[in-house]
């Protein structure tokens, strides 16, 4: 069965990882590297679910290997840019995702590619 498309109503909802806490649980989750950003999965236990809205939560880290704050600004625009394309499709209700930024590869890999990337790893998560 093919992905739904964003416009259709089994596309689900994304809104955007801000406690530290959830980052540091999806930290301790799954890990799939990629050549521009590393995916960091978990899925949200029941008790979690029943606090949250059920749709899926994502957040962006790039630390400052990426180089300066322009540098990770740009990198962290790339990471949201490719999220709100593929993750309303291609994600799970119900789990987080964290991107983190690479040095350089991030910020200069062709946005296709980027995209290509982040539907791969997430087929290794849920695959």
């Amino acid at each position: 069965m093919p992905p739904p498309s964003a416009a259709s109503p089994e596309a689900f909802s994304v809104e955007t990882l801000r406690k530290r806490a959830d980052f540091l649980r999806a930290a301790s989750a799954r890990r799939v590297p990629a050549p521009a950003f590393l995916l960091q999965a978990r899925e949200r236990t029941p008790d979690e679910l029943a606090n949250t809205k059920t749709g899926i939560r994502i957040g962006y880290t790039c630390s400052k290997k990426v180089g300066n704050a322009v540098a990770r600004n740009r990198a962290k625009r790339r990471l949201r840019e490719i999220a709100r394309a593929i993750l309303p499709t291609h994600g799970k209700p119900g789990w987080d995702y964290v991107l983190i930024g690479r040095r350089d590869a991030t910020a200069t890999r062709p946005f296709t590619e980027l995209q290509a990337d982040l539907v791969r790893a997430l087929r290794k998560v849920h695959g």
